[in-house]
């Protein structure tokens, strides 16, 4: 079934400007009008860019402010790739166009292209391939060097310097990040350390640079930088060209004061300065980093998919924050009982409706993590459900986060003591309950264990172990050896043994932040234990009581945000959507 503007009831008309894979060319057709022109001058899309609904570009058509105000009719500019360097995305905004990419599509391309340039560069192939196709032996002049061991220097921890940093790590590197702030994602890594930029550069064997061009980033590697690094270093850049003083570059080179670089990316591309990509100690590839098949083909299909939700969606904020949205883009952010999921997947089943629908915050990247609700969302996914309804929140309505800290009650303590040392994910240190809290924060802790003989034990990742694999580990093992586990906001021992019988000792774990739990598991695709996070949710919807035999229809998302939004308007109209200020209390069954 063909997407309709929502403005005025005709279908979208996209203009593709640059050349996409075709995958993506035929979903687009399917569903609305589409014209691919590629190469246009300047001055022909100025003349035309008023017939279309949306733009789709990958890197070669600028989308100057100039352009936006010749597009009357735009809603939409989609990048087949990551980054927006040839989009005026500020003037777009400011006219109410939304711009879309494809962050996640060439990722794993551009840290393979990164890798490959690593490799060339330790072990001189390129050297070598001219060499022995031009008639010589050089094996005595092409000795190389090893990547075990050796310290690489990464440069911005964004999605393509994490996926590099694992492929670093599987070559046994060492590994140093320089990013300004002290994200989740980087907080969880535990054999990665955080450094300055010029600590890094000193430091490192190999630098590869993944961060954006902008004013600030712009020449980050001059003379200064430059000089900053060992004699023995190679620099590596497959994100921006201008992120390198190419002049300077040159010249440490031409001085002998780096052992070399490679580049897949220049100043002035397509004709990059020539002394420097001839240079003898300089590798260079023009531009291929994220050029893979694979790549291309993911890039158009999830740009595709993007823009026909986008003419998809029907708006029902004004009744109430409710969507209708693919269950696949739904993501929990802590683990469920399996047993619970069964048992609601068969309720679900019987009675054919979705009471209380899950409540998601969206990320920017599209994707809805599942802040109360995992278990229904699970249940769905566990039907087959590919369309769900839930309600959508952000931190500007009074979302708020407690972090429940654990009870743990009937077992002896020195049975859990020893229960828990053998848990190899896991280390222990004993304290005081006066340290226990500042050590955790300034160590960098799990959480800390109070037992009832006031011992006290932080607990710490072990050398090597992810911080939630660690975290999962720990609360699984108390949980299934204790006879009871309750959650509470007391951290008092003493008033938790005259409330709870048999108390063996409580766990506190440090107070998370909404930001920190989605970045985590965004980031890392891990979950949280269950029974740690409580989102303060406001004007929480419940009893929606909405057929489920809609959500399972082959009707396209936007029908069924229509209907969504009919099935408010019928019971707003006979009062039927009562609001409730009162905090209340829940009475689990």
């Amino acid at each position: 079934m063909a997407i309709m503007n929502r403005q005025d009831g005709r279908r979208p008309h996209i203009l593709i400007c640059d050349p996409i894979h075709e995958a993506g060319i035929q979903m687009l057709q399917a569903q609305m009008y589409v014209d691919v022109k590629t190469g246009l001058n300047s001055d022909d899309l100025l003349e035309i860019v008023h017939e279309y609904d949306g733009l789709v570009v990958e890197n070669q058509t600028p989308v100057t402010a100039d352009l936006i105000d010749h597009a009357l009719n735009l809603r939409l500019i989609g990048r087949a790739g990551s980054g927006f360097d040839q989009i005026d995305v500020l003037h777009a905004q400011e006219k109410e166009i939304a711009v879309i990419n494809c962050p996640d599509a060439n990722t794993l391309a551009v840290a393979e292209h990164t890798m490959g340039l690593l490799l060339s560069l330790a072990r001189r192939l390129p050297r070598a391939y001219s060499s022995l196709i031009s008639g010589r032996w050089d094996a005595d002049q092409l000795m190389g060097t090893g990547l075990s061991g050796k310290t690489l220097g990464i440069v911005g921890f964004g999605r393509i310097g994490r996926e590099v940093a694992i492929r670093a790590e599987a070559f046994g590197m060492k590994l140093l990040v320089n990013e300004p702030s002290v994200t989740p994602e980087l907080r969880l890594q535990e054999k990665i350390q955080r450094v300055d930029l010029i600590e890094l550069l000193e430091r490192s064997d190999f630098i590869s640079l993944h961060v954006p061009l902008r004013p600030e980033t712009r020449h980050m590697i001059g003379g200064t930088q430059l000089s900053r690094m060992k004699k023995s270093a190679y620099l590596i850049n497959t994100a921006r060209g201008g992120l390198i003083d190419e002049a300077a570059l040159l010249a440490a080179l031409d001085e002998e004061r780096i052992a070399g670089a490679a580049l897949d990316v220049f100043q002035s591309a397509p004709q990059p300065n020539r002394a420097l990509i001839e240079h003898p100690h300089v590798i260079t590839t023009p531009r291929i980093a994220a050029s893979t098949d694979d790549a291309h083909l993911a890039a158009s299909i999830t740009l595709a998919e993007q823009i026909i939700e986008f003419f998809q969606e029907v708006e029902v904020s004004s009744v109430l924050p409710l969507r209708v949205v693919p269950m696949d883009k739904v993501m929990p952010h802590e683990h469920f009982d399996q047993k619970r999921v069964d048992r609601l997947a068969g309720r679900l089943e019987q009675d054919g409706v979705l009471g209380n629908p899950p409540v998601v915050i969206e990320s920017e990247d599209g994707r809805y993590i599942v802040l109360d609700g995992a278990t229904r969302t699970t249940a769905m996914k566990q039907i087959g459900y590919k369309h769900g309804i839930v309600q959508v929140i952000s931190t500007e309505d009074g979302l708020g986060l407690h972090t429940w800290y654990h009870v743990i009650c009937k077992i002896r303590v020195n049975e859990l003591l020893a229960l828990l040392r053998t848990l190899p994910d896991i280390t222990m240190q004993e304290t005081d309950i006066e340290r226990a809290a500042d050590e955790m924060f300034e160590y960098g802790g799990l959480c800390y264990i109070q037992l009832i003989d006031n011992r006290v034990f932080l607990i710490y990742p072990a050398q090597g172990v992810n911080r939630l694999e660690a975290l999962n580990q720990f609360t699984e093992a108390y949980i299934d050896a204790a006879g009871h586990v309750d959650r509470t906001l007391n951290d008092n021992i003493l008033s938790l043994k005259n409330e709870y019988e048999e108390l063996a000792g409580v766990v506190i774990f440090p107070e998370y932040t909404v930001t920190q739990v989605m970045q985590a598991t965004l980031s890392s695709g891990r979950l949280f234990p269950a029974g740690i996070t409580r989102f303060i949710i406001p004007g929480r919807i419940l009893r929606l009581n909405a057929p489920l035999s809609v959500l399972k229809s082959d009707m396209s998302l936007r029908e069924k945000n229509r209907w969504l939004h009919e099935l408010l308007i019928e019971k707003q109209g006979k009062g039927g959507i009562r609001f409730y200020g009162e905090p209340v209390y829940l009475l689990d069954e």
